[in-house]
């Protein structure tokens, strides 16, 4: 059985006084049977990380570097000597706004294992892409380029976001989220094999809420979510984590 994950994704969004939604999670949810990730601006990782309990920290990013002159970037040693246990990788708003290639997502990737971090590695298709009917073959194409054939299903998780419904408030529907997931499953299989792809945790994210959670991640090939806005208020998150858990 894969353990599932409620992940998250704090963004450009937090202060030292957020530490107060991580202990209020901890105290109400910090033992429940699903692997708990909060991923918030780098500055706060070594605030939260002393108050993480059973839960796991995880940065939004880091340069493939382990060192050097990159102003402004951070490295997986230095998110690891932090407090990080994780750090997302290739999210739709970094290869938007920073013109992340796939060739770079693996690099970081492969960055991340190197300092012994878990990689999120995020893939997933646009509205137009969408329109197109080519989700499969973006997906399948970012599954090649970003996800190194030394990845494990112990190093790496994979979060499928629709990059129309992040923080849109849209979500694909049930059908297609199933039918998308058991792609990305196959996807994986091929890359890295059938048994590594049984057991790798496969999340979604796209405007996950407490209103709908719990049917997205009982969906066989749903191992729960990547979350964005709802994850920032403990009575948001609390309920999704508790769906994760079942």
């Amino acid at each position: 059985m894969r353990r599932k994950i409620a992940a998250g994704n704090w963004k450009m969004n937090g202060t030292r006084a957020s530490r107060a939604v991580l202990e209020a999670l901890v105290r109400d949810h910090g033992d429940t049977a699903a692997e708990v990730i909060i991923c918030p601006p780098a500055p706060l990782i070594p605030i939260l990380a002393d108050a993480a309990g059973a839960f796991s920290i995880g940065g939004q990013d880091c340069h493939a570097a382990a060192s050097g002159p990159h102003t402004g970037d951070i490295s997986a040693e230095t998110l690891k000597d932090c407090g990080a246990s994780h750090v997302i990788v290739g999210h739709s708003e970094r290869r938007a706004d920073h013109g992340e290639s796939d060739a770079d997502v693996l690099a970081k990737a492969e960055a991340a294992y190197r300092a012994g971090l878990v990689a999120i590695i995020c893939v997933g298709e646009t509205e137009a892409e969408r329109d197109a009917g080519q989700t499969t073959a973006v997906v399948a194409r970012q599954i090649e380029g970003s996800v190194t054939t030394s990845a494990t299903a112990e190093n790496t998780v994979i979060a499928y976001e629709p990059v129309w419904a992040i923080g849109t408030g849209r979500t694909p529907s049930i059908d297609e989220i199933a039918e998308t997931h058991a792609a990305l499953r196959a996807m994986v299989a091929k890359r890295l094999g059938s048994e590594t792809a049984a057991a790798m945790r496969l999340l979604y994210g796209g405007s996950v809420k407490p209103g709908n959670a719990a049917e997205i991640f009982a969906l066989e090939d749903v191992d729960g979510g990547l979350v964005g806005g709802a994850s920032l208020k403990a009575e948001d998150f609390g309920p999704i984590i508790d769906a994760a858990a079942g």
